[in-house]
C-alpha cells in the first residue's frame, strides 16, 4: 500500500499523523544493538523505554536482537517459545546450523532491520552485500571517531571540516572499527542520529548528511496532581540531608534548610562531562558566597565511578555517629516523654527542671563527645586506587575546596553508583536525583544527553550545554529555557573562561532563589517532560522506517518528503507569571522577604494549562494485540 507523506524533522509538530495505514501483517521489523537486554551504555535505556510503544506499533511481529549474556537474560528477559511459525522454523534452523539466517516463509514479509552504532552495523553490511530483501536503518548515538577525538582533548568542533579521518582513526588503532562504522552508514536505506549536533559531526567524519535526526525519549510517569512529585522531591531531600548530618558531623555549622544540593553524574570522563568546568565554577562560586556574605550553603556531589578499595573508613564513622546520636536522642525522648505522661495523669504540670535526671545528662554529654573532630570532612567517601591521579581529586587539591568552615560550597565526591543497598547512602539514582536542586551537566561531546533528560521528567531543574543534543532540542523548542528550569551554557562560540563565568552566573543566580521561587521553578521543569514522552518522540521512529520502506521496495511503498516551512513546529513561549529568576525580578533589594514574594501573582493550574496548548497530544499507536507479549521487558 502506498505512503504519501511530507516530512520535517526540525520541530515536534513537524511531523503529522500519516493520512492513512499500511498493513503491517506484510511487515516486520528487527531492532539489532549490542545493547538489547544488556545494560552497559545509554542505548540500553533508548531501546528499554521505546519497547513498548514500538511493540504496540508492530505488536508481534517486532523483535528484538542482541548478545546472549547469562547474567542479564536471568534478570531481564522471560524465555518463550515463539508463536509465529515462520520464526519458530528460522529458530530451529539457526539452532542446528550454527546461527545460519534462513527465511522460510511462504510470502515472505516486507523486513525492516534497524543497527545501532558499529558494533551492530556487520550484519546491515552484510545484508547489502549478499542483495536480501531488507530495508536497512543505522543509527549512529555518537560517531566512533569523535569519542576518541574528544578523549585527546583537540578542538573538535572548530576543526570539524578539517580532520583527515583515516589518518586520526589510524593514529589511534580504531581504523577497522571506524571503517566498519562508515561502511554500515553508507550503505543503510536511511541513516539516522539523535541529535542535530550529532548529525553535524557525522556529516563531517562519516561523510554522510543523516535523512532524519530520532531524538531519544523516555516513559514519562504522569501525576494526578501536581504536588505528588513535589512531595517526592522533598522526602528524596530529607534521606540525603541525613547522609549530609552524617557526613558533616563535628563541622555541621551551616543551616540544612538553607542548603542547595547540586550534583553531575556519568561515565568518569572529566573532560567531555564536563566535569573540569564545573569544578572551576565552584570555586568561583564559592567565592561569590563569601563576598556576598550569603548564608546559602551549596554542597555539591559527583557521582562517577572510579577504581576504588572500598568505603573511607571517616566517612563510614560519620554514618555510625549520626545513627548513635539518633538512637541517644530517641532513648531520653521516651524516658522524657513517661515522666511527662505519668505526671499529667496525676493532673500536675511538669516541673521540667526534674524531667531530665542525671543519668540523662550523662548520655547527652558522652554523645555530644563522640561529635568531636579533629580532621575536615572527607571530600572523597571511597579510598582511591589512584589517588595522586586522579583528576576530580587534583583539582580539587588546586582550587582549594576542603570542606572547611569558611566554604560555602563543600563538595562530596562519590565514585560508585548509587544503590538502595549501600551502608552509605542507601538511595536510588532516581530517588536521588528527586532529593537535588540541580544537575549541573556543562558536558563538551554529549550526542544526547539522558542525565538531563530524567531530571526534565522528575521536575529538577538541570544545566545543558548548547554542544548536548539535549540542550539543541530544548534551545530549538523553548522560548525562554531558563525560565522552565533549563539553562543553556554556551559552549560552543564562547572560550572555556567566558563558559565558566556563565555557568557560576547560573549557579549564583540559583542559589539566591527562594524556596518558593525554586517550587514555581520545578513546576515548570515537570511540564516539559511532555515534549520527552516517547509518545511524542516515537513518531521519528516511524517515519525513518517508513523512508526505508519507500527506498527498499518502490514498488510497494511511495515517500515524498517535502522541505519544511518557515512556519513548522513550535515553541513554548516564556511563562507570563513571575519570573523564577532574581535576576530579573523587580525587587529594590536584593534581600527581599518571603512576604514579599507571596504578593507576586502566580496562577499554576492557569499557567499549566497555556503551556499544554503548545504541545500536541500523544502520538497513539494503532494497538495491534492487547495481549501481546514483549520479549524485552519494560522494567529491570
Amino acid at each position: 500500500m502506498p505512503l504519501a507523506r511530507s516530512l520535517s524533522f526540525t520541530s515536534l509538530s513537524g511531523l503529522e499523523e500519516w493520512d492513512e495505514e499500511f498493513d503491517r501483517e506484510d511487515a516486520v521489523l528487527f531492532e539489532i544493538a549490542w545493547e538489547v537486554a544488556n545494560k552497559v551504555g545509554g542505548i540500553y535505556t533508548v531501546i528499554q523505554t521505546k519497547a513498548r510503544l514500538t511493540c504496540e506499533e508492530w505488536g508481534e511481529n517486532y523483535f528484538l536482537v542482541g548478545p546472549y549474556m547469562e547474567s542479564s537474560v536471568r534478570t531481564q528477559v522471560e524465555l518463550i517459545e515463539p508463536c509465529n511459525a515462520a520464526l519458530r522454523r528460522t529458530i530451529d534452523k539457526m539452532n542446528s546450523s550454527g546461527c545460519k539466517f534462513a527465511a522460510q516463509c511462504d510470502e515472505p514479509p516486507h523486513i525492516v532491520a534497524h543497527f545501532h552504532e558499529w558494533l551492530a552495523g556487520l550484519g546491515l553490511v552484510l545484508c547489502r552485500q549478499r542483495q536480501l530483501p531488507v530495508a536497512t536503518i543505522f543509527t549512529t548515538h555518537a560517531t566512533l571517531l569523535g569519542r576518541y577525538l574528544c578523549a585527546g582533548n583537540v578542538d573538535f568542533y572548530n576543526n570539524l571540516a578539517e580532520f583527515n579521518v583515516d589518518k586520526e582513526a589510524g593514529d589511534r588503532q580504531i581504523y577497522h572499527r571506524y571503517c566498519l562504522e562508515r561502511a554500515a552508514v553508507r550503505c543503510a536505506h536511511v541513516f539516522t542520529t539523535v541529535s542535530q549536533i550529532t548529525a553535524i559531526e557525522a556529516e563531517h567524519l562519516l561523510k554522510r548528511k543523516p535523512d532524519i535526526v530520532t531524538p531519544n525519549g523516555l516513559n514519562v510517569k504522569k501525576f494526578s496532581a501536581m504536588h505528588e512529585f513535589q512531595n517526592l522531591h522533598a522526602q528524596s531531600k530529607a534521606r540525603i540531608q541525613e547522609f549530609v548530618r552524617g557526613h558533616f558531623y563535628g563541622h555541621l555549622d551551616f543551616n540544612l534548610d538553607k542548603t542547595v544540593f547540586l550534583f553531575i553524574a556519568g561515565r568518569y570522563e572529566f573532560s567531555n562531562k564536563g566535569a573540569d568546568i564545573f569544578l572551576e565554577a565552584l570555586a568561583r562560586l564559592n567565592y561569590l558566597l563569601r563576598v556576598n556574605h550569603s548564608d546559602v550553603t551549596v554542597i555539591a556531589f559527583f557521582i562517577m565511578p572510579a577504581r576504588t578499595n572500598n568505603f573511607n573508613v571517616e566517612t563510614l564513622k560519620g554514618q555510625a555517629v549520626r545513627k548513635q546520636l539518633w538512637d541517644t536522642a530517641q532513648t531520653v525522648k521516651e524516658r522524657f516523654g513517661k515522666k511527662l505522661y505519668e505526671s499529667l495523669l496525676v493532673g500536675q504540670l511538669p516541673d521540667v527542671s526534674k524531667m531530665l535526671d542525671k543519668e540523662d545528662f550523662t548520655m547527652m554529654k558522652r554523645a555530644i563527645f563522640a561529635t568531636q573532630r579533629q580532621c575536615l570532612p572527607p571530600v572523597c567517601s571511597h579510598n582511591m586506587l589512584e589517588d595522586s591521579s586522579d583528576p576530580i581529586l587534583n583539582c580539587i587539591r588546586r582550587i582549594g575546596l576542603f570542606n572547611t568552615a569558611q566554604d560555602r560550597v563543600k563538595v562530596i565526591f562519590h565514585p560508585e553508583f548509587l544503590s538502595s543497598t549501600s551502608p552509605l547512602l542507601p538511595m536510588d539514582y532516581e530517588e536521588f536525583v528527586r532529593g537535588c536542586h540541580l544537575g549541573v551537566f556543562p558536558s563538551y561531546y554529549e550526542p544526547w544527553g539522558y542525565t538531563p533528560a530524567e531530571c526534565t521528567v522528575m521536575g529538577i531543574p538541570s544545566v545543558s550545554t548548547n554542544l548536548s543534543g539535549f540542550g539543541c532540542f530544548m534551545e530549538e523548542h523553548i522560548a525562554d529555557p531558563s525560565a522552565y528550569g533549563i539553562y543553556i551554557l554556551d559552549r560552543r562560540f564562547r572560550g572555556v573562561d567566558e563558559s565558566c563565568n556563565q555557568l557560576t552566573s547560573f549557579l549564583f543566580q540559583f542559589c539566591q532563589q527562594s524556596r518558593r521561587q525554586r517550587i514555581i521553578q520545578r513546576n515548570r521543569t515537570e511540564r516539559l517532560s511532555d515534549l520527552l514522552d516517547w509518545r511524542y518522540l516515537g513518531r521519528y521512529y516511524v517515519s525513518a522506517r517508513h523512508m526505508a520502506l519507500a527506498k527498499a521496495f518502490p514498488d510497494k511503498f511511495i515517500y515524498e518528503p517535502q522541505e519544511p516551512t518557515s512556519a513548522t513546529g513550535f515553541r513554548y513561549p516564556r511563562p507570563a507569571s513571575v519570573p523564577p529568576s532574581p535576576a530579573h525580578s523587580l525587587h529594590s533589594s536584593p534581600h527581599h522577604s518571603e512576604a514579599e514574594d507571596e504578593e507576586e501573582p502566580y496562577d499554576e493550574d492557569l499557567e499549566a494549562e497555556k503551556d499544554r496548548v503548545n504541545i500536541r497530544q500523544p502520538f497513539n499507536m494503532p494497538n495491534r494485540n492487547k495481549n501481546q507479549t514483549v520479549g524485552l521487558p519494560e522494567k529491570n
